[in-house]
């Protein structure tokens, strides 16, 4: 499965490069049939366009150039100094005189010692790590409001056809109690209490088909595919309510973005507390000049300058201190993220429980029950065995039991989905999602 999504996110990707195509554009290039989107369909096209991720991206982006910062040496420093300006012509002892300026050029470089620029970019590089951790998990955060959106329109879509099914079964009832009535077998009030059922009914079927538009609208923003929206058919089936076994939890933690991100920030204040102990370590800053005296040639001379600090005043203990509060911060930080992890963990799991047992509730005797009821109050309607009255109530329980049964398979849909994003199953790895120097995704 995983080697799957990557594959198609590979080649989705190639198809936008072979087009030309930006993530702000139509689908209809990269993926025309929409009309038969699966879940996974919907997901390689979200990972592409999704406006959500670009901030993450963006962060990632941020550490790298953090990093070309952290790895460069001190540039050296040229400088030209020119004493003795002023009036060229001059009068010394009564004597007319041309003077020159005296010019000195100097050119100095700083040597950090200490490793100081091999700490500031392993530093930087845990930083890569963390944002990179960051963008999967912002991924695998953004793939449950995927996953959402797209059983918000499977279902609105079973409800449709469920209320549509309604609506045409009491036009049909509706048509043979006018003929009855006409033929006097039905007084007109029971006529007309089916009529109201059916102009509820037909309501319901227009209120249904609004929300299968709006849960179009909002899966389309997701997969970038707005000017598409009412062509979106979800086709995937209802997952099976099996739930899955108990997973290694202590594994899961490990490998969870969110920790790794904050196990990846709290090397990075390790580093950075080296760092701030290496200032106390001191630089060297060699200098070399050249002075030229244009009246007198012969004495032009050629200077070497050495400087070090001189810690009489401060020894860096703020820097230091700063940098082991940000460490013990960090380090709270993970405990704090696993415990999230953890409770997140734990509560998918028994919503995800509940919403299986739910399901095979309907399935075993809510729903089957409830079809029998109204299949017996239709045949004794039918006989004369049982009024309007009843009918109607039948009907009715059998349509909320159907859309009931549907909803519950969506709710199991939506907590299985964030069962596996609490695990970490069906995560793409950042390779895969961030972008290449080239500026399109990889």
């Amino acid at each position: 499965m995983w080697t799957k999504r990557i594959t198609l996110v590979v080649t989705f990707c190639c198809c936008a490069a072979a087009h030309g195509a930006q993530p702000s554009s139509g689908t209809t290039e990269l993926y025309p049939d929409l009309s038969r989107l699966t879940l996974q369909q919907a997901e390689s096209l979200f990972v592409m366009r999704s406006r959500e991720l670009q901030a993450a991206r963006r962060n990632l982006e941020g550490a790298e150039a953090d990093k070309l910062s952290a790895a460069a040496r001190p540039n050296p420093v040229a400088a030209l100094n020119m004493s003795g300006l002023g009036p060229r012509n001059t009068t010394v002892n009564g004597v007319s005189v041309t003077r020159y300026p005296d010019t000195i050029v100097s050119l100095s470089q700083t040597f950090e010692r200490g490793n100081k620029r091999e700490l500031r970019t392993e530093a930087a590089q845990f930083g890569i790590d963390a944002s990179r951790s960051d963008l999967v998990d912002a991924l695998r955060l953004q793939q449950v409001a995927l996953a959402a959106a797209y059983y918000d329109l499977l279902f609105a879509q079973s409800r449709a056809r469920i209320a549509e099914d309604s609506a045409q079964l009491f036009r049909r009832t509706v048509a043979a109690v006018e003929l009855r009535l006409k033929a006097g077998d039905l007084p007109a009030t029971a006529v007309a209490r089916i009529r109201v059922d059916a102009l509820r009914s037909e309501n319901e079927a227009r209120v249904a088909r609004a929300e299968v538009e709006k849960a179009q609208t909002a899966l389309a923003y997701l997969i970038g595919a707005e000017v598409e929206a009412r062509r979106i058919v979800a086709d995937d089936a209802w997952p099976a309510a099996t739930p899955p076994r108990e997973p290694n939890i202590e594994e899961i933690l490990s490998r969870r973005a969110d920790v790794q991100a904050a196990m990846a920030r709290l090397r990075a204040a390790e580093k950075r507390i080296e760092l701030a102990r290496s200032l106390r370590t001191r630089d060297v800053n060699l200098g070399v000049q050249y002075e030229s005296y244009r009246d007198d040639s012969k004495n032009n001379t050629v200077g070497l300058a050495v400087s070090v600090p001189i810690f009489t005043n401060y020894y860096f203990e703020g820097e230091i201190a700063r940098a082991e509060v940000e460490y013990a911060a960090a380090r709270e930080n993970v405990d704090r993220v696993r415990a999230v992890a953890l409770g997140d963990i734990q509560r998918a799991r028994a919503d995800l429980d509940a919403a299986a047992e739910r399901v095979r509730r309907f399935d075993e005797a809510l729903l089957r029950e409830a079809e029998r009821a109204a299949q017996g109050a239709e045949f004794a309607y039918e006989k004369g065995a049982a009024g309007v009255l009843e009918l109607l109530d039948a009907r009715r329980t059998l349509y909320g039991s159907r859309v009931e049964a549907v909803a519950a398979r969506a709710d199991y849909a939506r907590a299985l989905a964030v069962w596996r994003a609490s695990v970490g199953e069906n995560a793409y790895p950042a390779e895969a999602v961030e972008p290449s120097s080239g500026g399109e995704l990889r």
